[in-house]
């Protein structure tokens, strides 16, 4: 069974740093898409950025864009999300997701088959 697991999340004030961790199990990624999505209790779940394991086609939010960059390790099958110059809008629960039809690459979250529990990322002012 896929399964899919976030760690790194944690407070960090504005300005700083965090990098997130999703550790994927349970299938070969090769053809997969894996994406960041973020959820705060006023907003619905939103999407942050994608890419698939094979490389190609990363794409970020406007938010994000400049700022956070996704990236993964074929060795610890495990996605990252590097946060940089961190904001305070930030602050919300950090969710990994996976489309094991990655040939196609959606910002929604609902071709996303696969997620992990969350990880709570706070930024300070």
């Amino acid at each position: 069974q896929v399964q899919l697991v976030e760690s790194g999340g944690g407070l960090v004030e504005a300005g700083g740093s965090l990098r997130l961790s999703c550790a994927a199990s349970g299938d070969t990624f090769n053809s997969y898409a894996m994406a960041w999505f973020r959820q705060t209790p006023e907003k619905e779940r939103e999407f942050v950025a994608v890419m698939r394991w094979s490389g190609s086609g990363t794409y970020y939010s406007d938010s994000v864009e400049g700022r956070f960059t996704i990236s993964r390790d074929n060795g610890e099958n495990t996605v990252y999300l590097q946060m940089t110059s961190l904001k305070p809008e930030d602050t919300a629960i950090y969710y990994c997701a996976a489309n094991k039809r990655g040939a196609a690459i959606f910002t929604g979250p609902k071709p996303y088959q696969y997620w992990g529990q969350g990880t709570q990322v706070t930024v300070s002012s």
